[in-house]
């Protein structure tokens, strides 16, 4: 360890708080669960300091766990999975499970404790690496190493580190915010391509020479004219005279309703997908292709990003010569995503581009050869149809998310003229490519307030934050302090855990089955008409009555329980009713 400054002590976790850890009362006794205690789990850490809990255990729940009611200002770091060293200051008394460890400060303030844990995230997380579920101790926490200050120096670090964090924090906040206002522009943008809004100044100025609709006829016969090209080279090759009304086998694409669509600008006209090109769903995977001597590259959901087509994990299966035929890839081909474990990912499209070598595509993708419409454009339809929640509200499936390509095929599409989609096409590319520009910069902004942020707390704990004063008590003076203190308690005789009362515990028991009661009712129910079920007899004595309601008016305080007089006409009170509220 390099040279300390002047003043400050080597110490450990250990040394500077008094650690420990929640438990979790069992999940068996749902009772347990709706008492008035904070209970914190290592998913709810993360904040600065902690004001209210997702659920809340009863005094029971306690006692008959390993949970342990922490005091305000104690800080509590998380030990398992994901959210190791998470870190936040509890603001009020609370108990969490066993995943936290808790410290209650000795030689510092619960605000340079929560700092320094915080600045040592990173190494909580590496030193967790290595088992199936990454965890650490509490032995590893104590044992955890830190340059200790004076407490007056303490109190300087923590002013100036949350002046500058302060002002860190509002700069990442309005990069954040500027973020999703990028997000909202480009949805805005794609509502407006497809709604005719973003070329409007370009209709304006120009006349283009054929309509939506003298495109959509155009392409619809030029579809049927190549079939009837192809079905007669096929009678050819056969040698067969083509039989009477063969012309009548054509499948003509269905064509929309559009009685409940909206109006379209002059010029425009409704399609749908499969009018404007052919869809098709890939092969199915099956473990018997794969491995085989042939193997052939092969594109799923996974590849499809909001990039493009990523090529960097691309997997092999076999393809017979046909099924090569039938799903090899092409330019211009537009790919979505068919099924997906997030709604709001199915659908995501992208262009299949140039690349060496045979690819095929797996049946969790959906290819649209574009006819008549170019591939750029039936790209940014397909983007704003995802984006702006088609693709999600039609997609199901439970666990996984499917987009079939019965229900694809079937959507409309606004179609504008070639001219106007070139236009559109030119304007959504550079308003992009702005978008693209900002967040680009925007990240690079988080990443450098990301290194700030550890570079200022670097500069903190290293005794160059602040200037030292030579009038502070130096730290090793504080902590041989609590050296004594804590020998001196160690030789008290321990305090036996105090005892409920018999009353306390019967009052206890009857709170429990009382919630049980009231939640099984999940209505208003009648203050002696709940006592009696929970064996509560009319004979009670006064103080076991009013123990109960002492009990009850807890539970009415903290929200969990509502507690209402009933009265006559005349006013006068009748009896009071009780309802257990949602936690």
């Amino acid at each position: 360890m390099s040279e300390l400054p002047k003043g400050w002590a080597p110490a450990t976790l250990q040394d500077v708080a008094s650690w420990s850890s929640g438990g979790t009362p069992s999940r068996s006794n749902p009772a347990y669960y709706l008492g008035t205690i904070p209970w914190f789990k290592t998913g709810e850490l993360g904040p600065r300091v902690l004001h209210d809990s997702e659920e809340h255990i009863t005094d029971e729940a306690v006692a008959a766990s390993s949970a342990k009611i922490f005091s305000k200002g104690s800080v509590a770091i998380a030990m398992y999975g994901a959210t190791i060293g998470k870190t936040s200051i509890l603001g009020i008394d609370a108990a969490t499970n066993q995943a936290c460890a808790v410290a209650l400060p000795e030689a510092t303030s619960a605000e340079f404790l929560y700092h320094f844990l915080l600045s040592q995230e990173k190494g909580f997380v590496d030193a967790g690496k290595g088992g199936a579920q990454p965890n650490i101790s509490q032995g590893i926490i104590k044992a955890w190493p830190l340059s200790l200050p004076p407490l007056a120096e303490q109190a300087r670090i923590v002013a100036k580190l949350e002046e500058l964090l302060s002002d860190l924090d509002a700069g990442v906040d309005e990069l954040k915010t500027a973020q999703k206002k990028l997000k909202k522009y480009r949805q805005s943008l794609l509502k407006s391509a497809v709604d005719g809004m973003l070329t409007a100044e370009w209709r304006a100025q120009h006349t283009p020479t054929e309509t939506g609709a003298q495109l959509l006829q155009r392409i619809l016969t030029g579809r049927r004219t190549r079939w009837e090209a192809k079905q007669l080279a096929k009678f050819k090759k056969q040698g067969k005279t083509p039989p009477k009304d063969w012309q009548k086998k054509y499948l003509e694409p269905v064509q929309l309703d559009t009685t409940d669509l909206p109006n379209l600008p002059a010029g425009w006209v409704w399609a749908s997908v499969e009018q404007l090109g052919h869809v098709q769903l890939g092969r199915q995977r099956s473990p018997s292709k794969v491995g085989k001597a042939n193997p052939t590259s092969y594109i799923r959901a996974a590849n499809i990003t909001e990039g493009g087509v990523d090529l960097s994990d691309v997997l092999e299966m076999e393809f017979s010569e046909t099924e090569k035929e039938t799903f090899a890839l092409k330019v211009g081909d537009v790919l979505l995503t068919e099924a997906s474990g997030s709604p709001e990912h199915v659908g995501r499209p992208a262009i299949w581009k140039r690349v060496e070598g045979l690819y095929c595509f797996q049946n969790t993708v959906l290819r649209f050869s574009p006819e008549g419409i170019g591939s750029d454009y039936a790209f940014y339809s397909f983007l704003a149809m995802q984006k702006l929640g088609v693709f999600s509200k039609l997609s199901g499936g439970v666990g996984i998310n499917h987009l079939s390509a019965g229900k694809f095929s079937k959507l409309p599409v606004p179609l504008p003229p070639v001219d106007e989609q070139i236009a559109l096409i030119e304007t959504i590319k550079q308003n992009f490519s702005r978008c693209d520009d900002q967040l680009t910069f925007n990240v690079h902004a988080l990443k450098q307030s990301t290194a700030q942020r550890q570079n200022i707390l670097r500069a903190a704990f290293a005794g160059q934050l602040v200037p030292q004063d030579p009038n502070d008590e130096p730290a090793g003076v504080l902590l041989e302090r609590i050296r004594v203190e804590r020998a001196e308690r160690d030789k008290q005789p321990k305090v036996p855990k105090v005892r409920k009362t018999k009353q306390q515990k019967e009052i206890a028991a009857v709170v429990s089955k009382l919630i049980a009661v009231l939640a099984e009712a999940g209505d208003w129910v009648p203050a002696q008409e709940a006592f009696r079920r929970c064996g509560v007899a009319d004979g009670a004595l006064t103080d076991q009555i009013e123990a109960l309601y002492a009990e009850l008016r807890a539970l009415d305080k903290a929200g969990r329980l509502a507690v209402e007089a009933v009265t006559d006409e005349q006013g006068r009170k009748l009896h009071d009713r009780l309802k257990l509220l949602a936690s």
